[in-house]
């Protein structure tokens, strides 16, 4: 039987991870380790300044008072006893796409996922409450079965954003796109008068190019997007060595 690793950054009282326990319950054994609470646009961190706290709270049922990295490192080292086929972080409330894949903690899961082997796919619900899943587990389905089957390419994870609802117009396969928000850190006043920034809301600035994850959310469409581990910018390469001529001698 296929076992199949669940996480996510909303926390383990989120529906969406309820929705994709659903979705992967016909496709193997589920195991859940999930934050305790919500995690959301942590990106990538680990925590390492204090102990973690694992709970189990049903069987194959486990939460951890840290960050989404964090489930996957102690479910993968001290909780599973052997690698999963298959890791899925969600089903997050409110798409990742574009810049904000860079703060997305269920992207990150699936990219801690990815570093040690495991293929990985971290999926989002796009919209606004109330969260309509019902696309978004055929979707998880779906993805989880071709990824089973064929596999991923080597560092790589998917990164999948499925329209609110149940209907959509068709999948598309994108690559990240650009989503900057206006007017994202609001100023407010405490009783004593005394300035705070809030961060978070906004608008966001759409991004006009037809492949992207963010134009095919925005037109209705499923996206996925192949992540790659690399963030090298292999043409910077080039234009250290021959424009700037770093390599060229000594300082």
């Amino acid at each position: 039987m296929k076992s199949i690793l669940i996480t996510n950054d909303d926390g383990i009282h989120s529906p969406g991870i309820e929705a994709l326990k659903q979705a992967m319950s016909e496709l193997g054994k589920s195991v859940i380790v999930a934050p305790d609470r919500d995690n959301s646009a942590v990106s990538h961190s680990l925590t390492m300044n204090r102990p973690l706290r694992l709970i189990q709270l049903a069987e194959d049922h486990y939460t951890i008072d840290g960050t989404p990295t964090d489930c996957v490192a102690v479910a993968l080292k001290k909780i599973l006893p052997r690698q999963p086929d298959l890791l899925v972080s969600g089903i997050n409330t409110g798409a990742n796409l574009g810049d904000d894949i860079s703060y997305s903690g269920t992207v990150s899961a699936a990219i801690e996922g990815t570093m040690y082997s495991i293929p990985s796919m971290a999926i989002s619900v796009a919209g606004e409450p109330p969260y309509d899943f019902r696309s978004a587990i055929k979707i998880a389905k779906h993805m989880a079965r071709k990824i089973m089957q064929n596999s991923l390419p080597k560092n790589t994870l998917l990164n999948i954003n499925v329209p609110s609802g149940n209907s959509y117009k068709s999948i598309k396969v994108t690559r990240q796109g650009r989503r900057l928000w206006q007017n994202a850190i609001r100023e407010t006043l405490d009783s004593g008068g005394n300035k705070h920034y809030w961060i978070g809301g906004g608008t966001a600035v759409p991004d006009l190019e037809k492949d992207t994850d963010v134009h095919a959310i925005a037109n209705g469409h499923v996206s996925i997007t192949p992540i790659q581990l690399d963030l090298t910018n292999h043409e910077g390469i080039h234009y250290l060595k021959e424009k700037w001529q770093l390599e060229a001698g000594t300082i």
